[in-house]
């Protein structure tokens, strides 16, 4: 998959370090493979759900924080929607537009 963007991760991570390892791997796992469906993504994330219109939620750090991955199959693209606290995720109204 292609992942929008690294950038978002990265910014992230420098400022709650404690993230970075887990959204590396995360990366990298993604980057390595071409998901067909969401089926495919929860089989490998077991801790992860779907939310909605194309997007799945990953708990990151023991659900310290989450991530929220909008894919789309077809094209092979990945692009990451939010990325924050566990207390920043429960404060949104609309998951599955965001």
């Amino acid at each position: 998959m292609r992942i929008f963007t690294k950038g978002v991760l990265r910014d992230f991570w420098n400022k709650y370090p404690d993230s970075e390892s887990a959204l590396k791997t995360w990366h990298e796992v993604n980057e390595e493979r071409n998901f067909s469906n969401p089926n495919e993504v929860i089989s490998l994330f077991k801790d992860a759900d779907t939310v909605g219109n194309g997007r799945i939620v990953f708990n990151i750090c023991r659900n310290k924080y989450r991530l929220i991955v909008k894919y789309e199959y077809s094209k092979k693209m990945a692009f990451v929607r939010f990325i924050g606290t566990h207390e920043e995720y429960d404060a949104i109204n609309d998951i599955k537009n965001i």
